[in-house]
């Protein structure tokens, strides 16, 4: 459902007289220097857009250096914060590590982690060559854990910070590899919640549903046969989850229909949920 690319352009790209460097919110947890990964398109590109527009300075993470740069670029005219580039595959351990010790540096500290980087996966779980699977685990799985890790002591020696690790809908019902890695990433949030509550670091799942964004393209799911109704835009759902963040929630389900949806999914009878995801992965194909 939820992706974490698009199409690198965003609010951003609009033309006219460059604004100043916004004020952050007095009291708002949302405020210094925020590393994001997948972070020059969709979703991650939507972040940068509305920290940026807090004042909040930016790091953003991502495979491609040079689209990187143009969009780093474009951040600093528009909003007049510092942005720096890291450029990283996050399915590969060093850089992995190389972005942790980013979130461990004191001398330029990150107050805001949006663990956004993620790809679709649309191969069968039954399928020889699992590599699609491993990769994926690599880049939403062990990436996730390892730059949690790192914010949160990070965050916690300090005393504040947040930490939004982007789940999906997805991960509350059976739709092969992607639910499944989405499922770890809702339960491992809610376990790092649990694990920092009381040291001033807020920790927020978002799940998000079907966003327009080229992700499904990429996943080669017929977008075509989610129904109009059904699908979000990535700055709405931005928006819907850094106002749970002030709000101190650590669940963020933007909009009323996928908070039903998501109700039903997790409370709903088991082989209900099933029959409906079988009749659901029937129709993308």
């Amino acid at each position: 459902m939820s992706g974490g690319t698009g199409d690198g352009v965003g609010p951003g790209s609009a033309v006219g007289r460059r604004p100043g460097r916004a004020t952050p919110v007095e009291g708002s947890p949302l405020r210094g220097r925020a590393l994001v990964t997948g972070g020059t398109s969709g979703i991650g590109l939507s972040f940068g857009h509305a920290l940026a527009a807090r004042g909040c300075d930016l790091v953003l993470v991502a495979r491609d250096a040079d689209r990187l740069e143009t969009t780093a670029e474009r951040l600093r005219w528009r909003y007049g914060v510092e942005v720096e580039t890291l450029p990283a595959d996050l399915a590969r351990r060093e850089d992995v590590d190389a972005v942790a010790a980013r979130l461990g540096d004191t001398a330029a500290p990150v107050e805001i982690l949006v663990n956004n980087a993620g790809k679709g996966v649309h191969v069968r779980l039954t399928d020889v060559d699992t590599s699609e699977h491993e990769q994926a685990l690599d880049l939403m799985v062990r990436a996730v854990l390892v730059l949690g890790a790192a914010a949160g002591r990070a965050m916690r020696a300090r005393g504040h910070g947040v930490i939004i690790n982007v789940s999906s809908v997805a991960g509350l019902i059976p739709m092969g590899m992607y639910s499944a890695i989405k499922s770890f990433v809702r339960t491992y949030s809610e376990s790092l919640a649990l694990e920092l509550a009381g040291s001033g670091v807020r920790v927020t799942t978002l799940m998000p549903g079907w966003v327009r964004t080229e992700f499904h393209e990429r996943a080669g799911i017929r977008a075509s046969s989610i129904p109009n109704p059904l699908w979000l835009e990535a700055d709405d759902v931005v928006a819907a989850c850094l106002a749970d963040v002030e709000r101190g929630r650590q669940r963020s389900v933007p909009s009323r229909r996928f908070r039903t949806l998501a109700f039903l999914a997790e409370h709903g009878p088991r082989p209900a949920v099933r029959r409906v995801t079988a009749l659901l992965n029937r129709s993308r194909r």
